[in-house]
């Protein structure tokens, strides 16, 4: 009898500390020099996954907290959501929050924060795009991070807003954009977040598909508490990479914070390979040990087994050629790949 109750008591025990950890909110996160901190002064780096479109796996039927418990054990403390503009105005802004709301929750009882993305590639300042998945116009970007500011106000969890993916002009077909008018756009789009009442962490990308933020030396954001965005992806400069990153971005990291939103690599002969992250093995102990060094942020693209480079193959989630390497670097101890 006396087994059976101590069976039950430490039950009980279990759930409530269940109890308790859903419904504790994450620390608030804020900007301090170049690093991202806890309200309690506490230093983050993250190493973190992007989801796929949260519409694509809701449809698929993946979005679930299964999806986001496997995260958590590939060692996740850092989750993207890519939001794409076709899918937003597909879905409808009601239907679609309520989709965000559910990742958002589910992202946060396991201690993981958010980024919620806008996911265009393109040039906002002439409204033309890469393809028609990433169509917007300067005031559905503005009016998106209105909603989502006002909705997530107050929400520590939602920890960043990614304020557009991929900014690129394609060598001209897509037309011009200076840095001062990509700059004027991104503090619009800062001063509209802040009004609406939110405390989310501003992330800015720069050119060349969110590669390049050589012009933040001589004029950065006119804003305080916001980080920088690269996509380093492998073939962006031939080895040796190291000197190239610090060059095009990595400088960055020594006066504000940093995070790779997107990081990843496959094999030339791997399902979905495609020019811009062939490489191999080399190219995450290069991108990962930077990271380490330097102090900044990484999330590894994707978390899905159709999007490319995929980081498993299968809803098994049967790890690809980079999901075994990326799942071990991420489990690895802080300091250690």
């Amino acid at each position: 009898m006396k087994a059976v109750v101590s069976q039950v008591i430490v039950l009980l025990l279990w759930q409530a500390g269940q109890l308790l950890a859903q419904s504790t909110p994450m620390s608030q996160l804020r900007v301090q020099g170049n690093q991202f901190v806890t309200a309690e002064g506490r230093s983050m780096v993250f190493r973190g996954l992007n989801a796929s479109d949260p519409d694509k796996l809701e449809r698929s039927g993946h979005w679930d907290k299964s999806y986001f418990e496997e995260m958590k054990r590939w060692g996740a403390t850092l989750v993207r959501f890519p939001v794409h503009p076709a899918a937003w105005r597909s879905r409808g802004a009601k239907q679609y929050l309520d989709l965000l709301d559910k990742g958002v929750a589910w992202a946060g009882d396991l201690g993981m924060y958010v980024i919620i993305d806008w996911h265009s590639i393109g040039n906002l300042k002439n409204e033309m795009y890469q393809s028609p998945n990433y169509e917007t116009t300067r005031k559905e970007s503005f009016e998106f991070w209105r909603t989502l500011s006002d909705h997530y106000k107050g929400n520590t969890t939602v920890a960043f807003f990614e304020l557009f993916n991929e900014p690129t002009v394609m060598g001209g077909k897509l037309g011009t954009c200076s840095w001062t008018e990509w700059k004027t756009l991104m503090e619009e789009t800062i001063t509209i977040i802040r009004a609406n009442g939110s405390t989310a962490i501003p992330l800015v990308a720069g050119f060349n598909w969110a590669y390049d933020l050589k012009e933040v030396a001589q004029n950065p954001i006119n804003a305080e508490g916001i980080g920088y965005v690269s996509h380093p992806y492998p073939m962006k400069r031939p080895k040796p990479w190291e000197p190239q990153w610090t060059a095009d971005w990595g400088f960055v990291a020594e006066k504000y914070p940093l995070i790779l939103t997107e990081i990843g690599f496959c094999g030339a002969d791997d399902r979905g390979a495609h020019v811009p992250v062939i490489s191999d093995e080399s190219y995450g102990d290069a991108i990962t040990q930077y990271c380490a060094t330097n102090g900044i942020s990484y999330v590894v693209w994707v978390f899905d087994p159709q999007w490319a480079p995929m980081l498993f193959s299968d809803w098994n989630y049967t790890p690809t050629r980079q999901g075994r390497y990326f799942k071990k670097a991420m489990q690895a101890p802080p300091g250690k790949l």
